[in-house]
């Protein structure tokens, strides 16, 4: 069992889209005051420095190339062995260019703070993202950990594979 707690009375519930989905669907919390984003979105410069995005609606434009977070209002309570892992959503990435900045986020067990969704635009245009919408889809999964050893001694090939990154073709 995976619990969450919600961090206001409007954050949609987390479901599955359909009966055969193998992940679940996570959607944008997003809160304006002002003219800006109140529920913890922030956007990054080419430089690395944040600033506080314009939203309108309770919604946010990603200009081309921006990296922004994106609130969940959601916070995983991940059991011991288990963590949660964040894809992009293939029809948003296609079609409006919207994708995840870092391909896949990882949330640790021992990670009990809101979950942000690290997104950026690829495409040459800007993309809206509202409140309530799916941007993102999650997986519980049990974390297999292996022993770790150090060893002196190159690895002897297994096949007759040979050649280094490309070297399988296109």
């Amino acid at each position: 069992m995976l619990k969450y707690c919600k961090l206001g009375d409007d954050v949609p519930d987390i479901e599955y889209a359909t009966e055969g989905s193998a992940c679940f669907d996570l959607r944008a919390w997003i809160h304006n005051k002002d003219g800006v984003a109140e529920s913890g979105c922030l956007s990054y410069t080419t430089w690395g420095e944040s600033y506080k995005p314009n939203t309108i609606d309770n919604e946010v434009w990603v200009a081309p190339g921006e990296r922004i977070l994106i609130p969940t209002g959601i916070i995983f309570d991940i059991p011991v062995g288990y963590s949660v892992r964040l894809h992009p959503r293939s029809g948003m990435a296609l079609k409006q260019g919207l994708t995840l900045v870092n391909c896949e986020g990882v949330i640790d067990s021992d990670y009990v703070e809101p979950v942000y969704v690290a997104m950026t635009n690829c495409a040459t245009r800007a993309a809206c993202i509202k409140s309530g919408d799916r941007i993102c889809q999650a997986e519980f999964v049990r974390n297999m950990h292996c022993f770790l050893a150090s060893t002196d001694e190159r690895p002897e090939r297994k096949t007759s594979r040979s050649g280094g990154f490309g070297s399988t073709g296109v």
